[in-house]
This record gives C-alpha cells, structure tokens and sequence, in this order.
C-alpha cells in the first residue's frame, strides 16, 4: 500500500468513473484500475463495484476512502509544516469563500494581502457553506471565510466582523419614504430571498421569523445580483447585505436601500480551518488583515444618505 494507491482510491470516490479518475490523477486508465485490484488484493476485500457505465465503492471501499482521505490530509500538513518553517509566509492557500460575500469582500482585502504577503500564492474558491466545509474538512480547502455559527468540532475560528442587512425596496413601494426601519415594519412583507443551499437564504428567513415576514412563493433566485435586479423592476422587496451596495458595486436605478434601526440585523463572519491545520498561526494573521477592512465600509447608510442610492428617472418627452 503506498500514497499513490490511496489517491487513485480517493479520486474514484469522488469522479465514480475510472476514465475521469485516471484523467484527475495524469495516469492510463489500464494502471489505475490495476493499482485498485492490486489495493482490493492487499486488503483482501472488493473496494469497487464494476458495471459498464456506472461504478459504485462497497461499503468497505467508502469506509477505505474516507480513511485515505485522511491519510493523505495529514500527509499534506507534514508538507505545510516543513513549507511555513521554512518561510511562515510563502506558499499558497486555498482560501474558500461563499457566493454572497465574496464578490464583495475581495476588492476591499485582496490588494492588501498581497502588499502584506507578497510571497504568498492566494487561492480562491467560490462554493456555497455546505460544499466549503466538505472541501475544508477533506482537506481541499485550507481556510473558508463562513458565517457563525458553526457546529463542527473539528475546527476553529477567528471572528472578523459582524455585516448589517439593509431592506431594498424597489420605488413606490410603501416603505420607499422611510429614512429607516425596525424589524416591525417587515411584519406584513413577503421577501425574496435565494435558493436552496445559501446561507443568506437561511439568515434572511432567520430575519423574517423575529420579523413575522414571510418569503415570496414562486420564485427562488440563485444570485445576489438576481434578486437585486428583481427588487429593481418590482417584483418584491429583499435583504442586502451591506458590503453588497458598497462601492465598487454601482447603484442600482429604481432601487431604495433602508437602513434599520440599532440594532440592525446582521450576519457574524468569522475565518475557519481545521484544528488540525499546520498553518493555525498564519491563519491568525491572515484574519487580522481581512477583519482590517476599510474605515466606513460596514456603516450603514445615514436616513439622508438613503436616497442617493436611486438613479435619475428619465424625464418623459413633450
């Protein structure tokens, strides 16, 4: 039994087919699949079930896997280890964020990452919090910026900021005149909010419980952008996080953004890695420089400055 067996094992968990396998790991197909046989002969047990189109792994075979995974998880740390003694901040890091924040956070704390880690190599991945802590927890990821809480004992975490939501309404809408809210007010609101999966759907439905909101039946969006540009033609009202209508994201027309009253409802984001990582005291530096964020940036709107969010109507022709 070497490395090299228990990554061809791992890389046919996950494809569930021997041609992709192979192709993910730079081998033939025909040494593949003989290093598995000669695997299921060490162990002396079937670890794969074979069929024309279709390839499945024995009970024994997913138990197997999901120790090889782990093997070749800490194999990895020994690596980390030797690399960050060697230079603490060179190397690279797989660095997981979710859709509904990332877009948003990145332009603010990237350049600055890079100005105070110049060697190091930053590797970003956009999935949804479930696929993150998969990837994070299998050792695909090093670090994901995820939202509190988390119920995993196998991680840690170092807390960088807690993010408001403001209400967007599109214009005319009965709460456009407002300077600012309290969550009273969306009593009698049916919000749009994303699909399944994204932890700003289970937030605002979080919001709209305290509330006695509900969600608009219908329609799920699978963006951030989508249900800005819902709210912007009328469709419904929304929550934003506030990064998400902060330069450089442009205003949109026929949209008002209404703050809420103190306190407002938020989201904690927090960095999180594994227990286990080798490269524990650099993340904590890597938090310090994302929970520097730009002065201003996570205020709410001002009751005056609500407004400026809305583009000009076009004047109708004579």
């Amino acid at each position: 039994m070497n490395l090299r067996d228990l990554r061809y094992l791992v890389a046919l968990a996950d494809l569930r087919h021997f041609g992709r396998a192979a192709e993910a790991c730079h081998v033939s197909q025909p040494t593949l699949s003989t290093q598995i046989r000669k695997l299921e002969e060490e162990l002396g047990v079937s670890l794969v079930e074979r069929a024309p189109r279709h390839v499945m792994l024995t009970p024994a075979g997913q138990d197997i896997a999901l120790r090889a995974r782990r093997v070749l998880a800490e194999v990895e740390q020994m690596r980390e280890t030797a690399r960050r003694t060697a230079d603490p901040e060179a190397g690279s890091v797989r660095l997981g964020l979710f859709p509904t924040l990332g877009p948003y956070l990145l332009p603010h704390v990237v350049p600055r990452i890079r100005r105070r880690f110049p060697r190091l190599e930053l590797l970003l991945v956009e999935e949804k919090t479930e696929t993150l802590l998969h990837m994070l927890r299998d050792g695909k990821l090093d670090a994901a910026v995820l939202a509190l809480p988390l119920h995993e004992d196998w991680a840690d975490s170092e807390f960088l900021f807690e993010e408001p939501f403001l209400l967007a309404v599109p214009e005319g809408h009965p709460l456009s005149g407002r300077h600012d809210l309290t969550l009273a007010d969306l009593g009698d609101q049916h919000l749009l909010l994303l699909e399944e999966g994204h932890c700003l759907r289970d937030q605002a439905l979080e919001v709209c419980g305290l509330a006695g909101a509900g969600e608009k039946e219908g329609f799920r969006a699978t963006s951030l952008e989508t249900l800005r540009q819902m709210v912007a033609a009328g469709v419904g009202v929304t929550l934003l996080p506030v990064l998400a209508v902060k330069p450089p994201v442009p205003p949109s027309a026929n949209l008002r953004l209404l703050p809420f009253r103190n306190p407002p409802p938020s989201r904690r984001l927090a960095l999180v890695w594994r227990r286990s990582s080798a490269m524990a005291a650099f993340l904590r530096e890597l938090a310090g420089e994302l929970r520097d964020l730009p002065a201003g940036l996570l205020d709410l709107p001002a009751a005056a400055e609500a407004p400026a969010a809305r583009a000009p109507r076009p004047r109708a022709k004579a």
